[in-house]
Formats: structure tokens, C-alpha cells, sequence
């Protein structure tokens, strides 16, 4: 419990504080070992990740179960805290009140529930429950964390912009109820479809706001940018697996036509890394194991 408590304090003060902070996104142990061994602060489970790397399946695949499941081996691994995707909560209000105490109960430090049906659909297929339902929801939300964590963050995710036919004011509109109505943590205004929009949304909700930039944005808002406009958190729900996925895709396909020279081509390259070469035993601290061994086991 101790932990527990220390993780959701420690991600509570980074949405408050005044500096930006990195959520650095992904599915796995050894994404958020990588994300605490560089420096980053805080590691978030997605669950679009989730879906793919654990089940094969495109988003919204994952149930709660799946979701719990995942973030306790994180959880138990990394020495930051997890901020999780907890979908639409799995069901109405009844459902979100459960779902943020089997969180909470998991070790997450926090969660983001959005105002989409229950199941989500993807596409022009996609659409948003009421403003009074979502509040009643959040609203339970907020309710299961004071029975056992106050400070655990609760994040109301709007996403109405994905809903065809959606205007900015709409959007505005639901982030404002659903931190006066609520008293949620956190709000994200996601489906903005540009950076002028998502800086007047952050000076129209009131905070913290992270914005959920979309990925096409070209040229990308910077992390001074994004500091400037005032935004809680710069997210970025795949950081430790994009690079990865675009290379092991690569590495595959090369393999697939030169054999093993595929392989001495990446091993000379890694070599060549000014950060080092990648591995499990570096990335996870392999020395802890053998200091266990010697503390513990005979000789």
C-alpha cells in the first residue's frame, strides 16, 4: 500500500505542476524499464497497445480484465508511475466505479475514461453517450478512488471530435461539464484537428488539460510549443513502440531477402548507437538478479 500510495502522489503532482512532463506510452515491463532509464517520469499502458501486442487485435478489442492484467506486471516492474487507458469504463457508471477500483487495487496511478458507447466502435461508426450519462460516470469515478486512494488521477477523455458532425464548441462544451460537474483531475480534449485548436481548448478547459495531438500534425508541436500553451502533460500513448514496430517490420523484411547478413548489418549498426546497444539485461538491471543469487541462494 505504501508504494501504491507514493506512485498516485507522484503522478497527481506531475499533472499539477507547472513544468510539462513526458507521458511516455506503450504496452510492456520493459518499455516502461526503458522509459524510467532514461529519465522519463511517468510511463503509460495504452490500450490500443494493449489490444495489439496482447491479442492480435485492432483497438478496443481489450476488456477490463485484459486491461488489469497487463498493468500489474508494469506495475510491479517499473519504478514510476502507470497511467492506464480504462477505456469507457467497461459499461455504465455501476461498471466505471468497479473498473477504477480494480485499477487502483492493481497499483496503477491513474486512468483516463472516455464519453464513447460501450463497446467503442471506430470510424464514422463512432458515437459519444450524453453529457449527463458521463458525468454521472465520472462522477463514480471520483467516488471509488476516495474509498480507497484519493490521489489516484481520474482523466475525463471527451471524444466527441471523432464523431462525424462534431463542432469545436460541442467539444468545449463537455470538457468544461466535466470538470465543473465532476470535479475530475484531469480533462483531455481529443479529436482537435489543429494545433490552434487544441491551444484554445487548453485556454477554455480549465486544468490540467492534455490534449491528445493527433499524429498527422505536420510539423508536430514541440515540447516548448505545447509547455507554452499550457497543456498538463505532452502524451504520447506509443513512444516505446513506434520506433520499434517500423523496426522490427524493416529488420524482418531484410532478413526475409539477404538471410544472416541482415543480421551482421544490425548488429554493426547498433554498435554504432552514441546511446548504446539495447538489451534486456542492460535495459532490466540483470546485476539485480545476481545480487540476489548471492545474497540468497547457497553457495
Amino acid at each position: 500500500m505504501p508504494e501504491r500510495q507514493r506512485m498516485t502522489t507522484r503522478l497527481k503532482a506531475l499533472f499539477n505542476r507547472p513544468e510539462l512532463f513526458v507521458l511516455a506510452g506503450g504496452i510492456n515491463p520493459i518499455g516502461a524499464k526503458m522509459a524510467e532509464a532514461l529519465g522519463y517520469e511517468a510511463f503509460y499502458m495504452s490500450g490500443g497497445n494493449t489490444s495489439a501486442h496482447q491479442l492480435g487485435w485492432p483497438d478496443s478489442g481489450t476488456s477490463m480484465r485484459d486491461m488489469v492484467d497487463n498493468a500489474r506486471k508494469i506495475v510491479l516492474t517499473a519504478q514510476i508511475p502507470v497511467f492506464a487507458d480504462a477505456d469507457t469504463g467497461y459499461g455504465d457508471a455501476i461498471s466505471t466505479y468497479y473498473t477504477v477500483r480494480e485499477y487502483i487495487q492493481a497499483g496503477i496511478g491513474g486512468a483516463h475514461i472516455e464519453d464513447q458507447t460501450f463497446p467503442p466502435k471506430s470510424g464514422p461508426r463512432r458515437r459519444c453517450i450524453s453529457i449527463t450519462e458521463m458525468v454521472g460516470k465520472l462522477r463514480a469515478a471520483m467516488d471509488a478512488k476516495q474509498t480507497l486512494d484519493p490521489d489516484f488521477v481520474i482523466m475525463a477523455r471527451c471524444d466527441l471530435g471523432g464523431v462525424p458532425g462534431a463542432s469545436f464548441a460541442e467539444i468545449i462544451e463537455r470538457c468544461q461539464a466535466y470538470k465543473a460537474e465532476a470535479h475530475v483531475d484531469v480533462v483531455c480534449p481529443n479529436g482537435l484537428r489543429t494545433w490552434e485548436e487544441i491551444k484554445e481548448a487548453i485556454r477554455l478547459i480549465p486544468g490540467p488539460v492534455v490534449p491528445l495531438i493527433p499524429a498527422h500534425l505536420s510539423p508536430y508541436p514541440s515540447l516548448q510549443e505545447q509547455q507554452d500553451a499550457g497543456a498538463g502533460a505532452a502524451w504520447f500513448p506509443a513512444l516505446t513502440t513506434m520506433a520499434g514496430l517500423q523496426a522490427n517490420w524493416d529488420f524482418l523484411s531484410d532478413f526475409r531477402q539477404r538471410g544472416t547478413l541482415a543480421l551482421d548489418a544490425l548488429r554493426a549498426q547498433a554498435a554504432k548507437s552514441p546511446w548504446g546497444v539495447a538489451s534486456n539485461g542492460r535495459i532490466l538491471e540483470e546485476q539485480r538478479l545476481r545480487t540476489m543469487e548471492d545474497m540468497y541462494l547457497p553457495d
